[in-house]
């Protein structure tokens, strides 16, 4: 039966999450505040935490940080984390604080199962929501018109 730890202060948070993911299989638990996450995860470990980027006590990167720097240390085993993100630039703080995954909001219930799943499996998952898409520039001319002089 896999355990999830969720850490945020927002209630719709929490409660989002909960409602997806409780069920006869899965234990679900949260935490309001960063600051206790590595010792829940050192008491009881969790398959997977998800953080919220946005936490008043200490934010979901400082929370990623910390796990990878205490996994690294050995005082943690390892354990995959789910960011979610509240915009799209935050994929470069998710990415370099060492996230196995991460989601933009809004949440919507199909992607958290399937970055849940993924990440259970040993899996990563990586929103592409809003991602911007590239535009093709022509290519510039080196020659000078007889015009533009």
């Amino acid at each position: 039966m896999p355990g999830i730890l969720i850490a945020s202060d927002g209630s719709w948070v929490i409660d989002e999450i909960q409602s997806v993911l409780t069920g006869p299989d899965t234990t679900v638990r949260a935490v309001r505040a960063g600051t206790t996450v590595a010792a829940e995860v050192a008491t009881q470990r969790p398959d997977l935490v998800i953080l919220d980027m946005q936490i008043g006590s200490m934010g979901g990167i400082a929370i990623c940080l910390d796990l990878r720097l205490e996994e690294g240390a050995g005082r943690l085993q390892r354990v995959p984390v789910l960011m979610l993100l509240d915009r799209r630039a935050d994929v470069f703080l998710a990415r370099r604080s060492g996230a196995d995954g991460w989601l933009i909001k809004p949440l919507d219930p199909i992607r958290l199962r399937r970055a849940t799943q993924a990440l259970l499996n040993g899996q990563t998952y990586f929103d592409e929501s809003y991602k911007p898409h590239p535009v093709l520039v022509a290519p510039v001319s080196d020659t000078i018109s007889e015009s533009g002089k």
